[in-house]
């Protein structure tokens, strides 16, 4: 049987019971020390403790799932080629973790200094090969190499390819890993096998090139294992490719969860050969009657600040034009990052989705919408009318997304057909999402409809948003948009 040869992105059933994933580069003068480890994340993306870290000094999680096995080197037709390994026993994993993401890390210089590097999973009983990834890196010390998740009951692996330039102390402070800014100094005299409470962020271990340690004093005995050189600290707020305009400003598991989800969104648009591009986002929000619950279980609010990370990594400016509509459409305030607390406390609670169509008005802020102006009904031909007219007024240097939720419930599908029709000339690109299995109307068969010189439309429905991933969700937003642009382009649209 012959490895899958997966691109990045990509991704592969997984039916062994128990794997083995080999990091595998070129040994030699001048190359790197190079380290692999793993992260057990839950269905949020984050460990649960520092537990969860598994590497060369925490080798072995408590659940006995997942073991670092170490380096070796190769022979015969593997001379030269050194490989680090994790092992993973599927059938141990608990269920409260989703993923395990395996990672690497560069000692002494960068991953572009690292020739022929790759990663495999092999079946652990057989050696059998079923992925091989091979990874292009450049000036990053860290990476994500791919990842094993559960699937409706299964396992895959994915192959990421994902580098931080912030370094190990980047990738895994994201995760939700303790990291020290400035750690202890180690005892005189810590016997090997002691192990700390909680692990710190790994110092890679001391190579022939590492300093000598300091003589020790006659009195006390000198160190079994000699420091290693202090690591820089990490960057405050480790950032996606791209920072964005406020969002230093925001809390810290805030913040933390829009950079992780900055480079998920980077990934997506690179796979989908959109690496770099630029566009104004607008988010469209239904605010219908049936919507309700969605906003009173916080469900809007999350599809909200995953949205953010979209529009923080298109659009540099720190902004997104945001209506929210019914029977009518409103103009929400502009979102700026650095505000979005504000805004989601301000402007996603369902008290003004169902208070004030009881009639009662109280306390509303003076930029709150009155949702009894928007009504109950899905008219969503006026949103999108009012939205075109935005973008005709607003001209930009840039193409722009439409990331448009709704509950369905459509009836107007002549009305949406022809404004979307008319909207073919127009540089935005509508991506609809499907919040739940109500009926779409024309919103879904949009995407296929002929008679249009390029395809202007993206949907897809999901049940439950909040359990899709946010790699998957991304990649379902984003996988239209980049083919689109090429096609307007073409067009002379753009």
């Amino acid at each position: 049987m012959t490895a899958t040869s997966l691109s990045k992105g990509a991704n592969v059933p997984v039916d062994s019971p128990a794997v083995r994933v080999e990091l595998v580069w070129s040994a030699g003068p001048g190359v790197p020390e190079v380290d692999a480890s793993a992260l057990l994340l839950t269905a949020a993306g984050r460990v649960r403790d520092d537990g969860d870290f598994v590497f060369y000094n925490q080798p072995r999680h408590t659940s006995g799932a997942v073991r670092h096995l170490g380096k070796r080197g190769g022979s015969g037709a593997d001379a030269g080629v050194t490989s680090d390994a994790v092992e993973v026993d599927l059938r141990s994993v608990e269920t409260a973790v989703e993923r395990i993401v395996l990672c690497a890390s560069a000692d002494g210089g960068t991953f572009g200094l690292v020739p022929g590097l790759s990663l495999r999973v092999l079946d652990a009983a057989t050696g059998t090969g079923l992925a091989r990834f091979d990874i292009t890196a450049g000036p990053e010390t860290a990476l994500v190499g791919g990842e094993l998740y559960r699937r409706q009951g299964r396992w895959k692996f994915r192959a990421v390819g994902q580098g931080y330039a912030a370094g190990l102390a980047g990738l895994a402070t994201d995760f939700g890993i303790t990291v020290d800014d400035d750690a202890p100094p180690a005892p005189a005299a810590t016997p090997a096998t002691t192990r700390p409470a909680a692990p710190q962020l790994p110092t890679p271990p001391p190579t022939a090139a590492a300093s000598p340690p300091p003589p020790a004093s006659p009195a006390q005995p000198a160190p079994s294992v000699p420091p290693s050189p202090p690591t820089p600290p990490p960057s405050p707020a480790p950032t996606g490719p791209r920072l964005t305009k406020g969002e230093e400003r925001l809390p810290v598991d805030m913040r933390k969860r829009l950079s992780l989800r900055k480079e998920q969104v980077a990934v997506s648009l690179s796979k989908h050969g959109a690496a770099g591009v630029t566009a104004r986002v607008v988010l469209v929000l239904d605010a219908s009657g049936s919507m309700s619950l969605l906003y009173s279980k916080g469900v809007v609010a999350d599809v909200v600040e995953r949205m953010a990370a979209v529009a923080a990594q298109l659009d540099d400016d720190g902004e997104m034009q945001a209506w929210t509509f019914a029977s009518n459409p409103a103009r929400l305030p502009d979102l700026r990052l650095g505000e979005l607390p504000d805004w989601l406390r301000l402007h996603m609670r369902v008290g003004e989705i169902s208070l004030f169509r009881r009639g009662r008005k109280k306390g509303l802020h003076p930029e709150q919408v009155d949702m009894r102006a928007v009504g109950i009904q899905n008219e969503e031909q006026k949103v999108i009318a009012e939205v075109r007219a935005f973008v005709r007024e607003n001209p930009a240097p840039v193409p722009t997304l439409v990331l448009f939720f709704s509950d369905g419930g459509v009836y107007r599908n002549g009305e949406i057909e022809r404004e979307l029709r008319d909207a073919v000339e127009e540089p935005i690109f509508w991506q609809f999402v499907g919040l739940g299995r109500s009926n779409y109307g024309v919103l879904e068969r949009f995407d296929t409809l002929p008679g249009r010189r390029v395809d202007n439309v993206g949907f897809f429905a999901v049940d439950d948003i909040g359990s899709l991933p946010d790699p998957e969700l991304y990649d379902r937003l984003l996988s239209e948009f980049p083919s689109w642009i090429t096609a307007a382009g073409r067009a002379g649209i753009l």
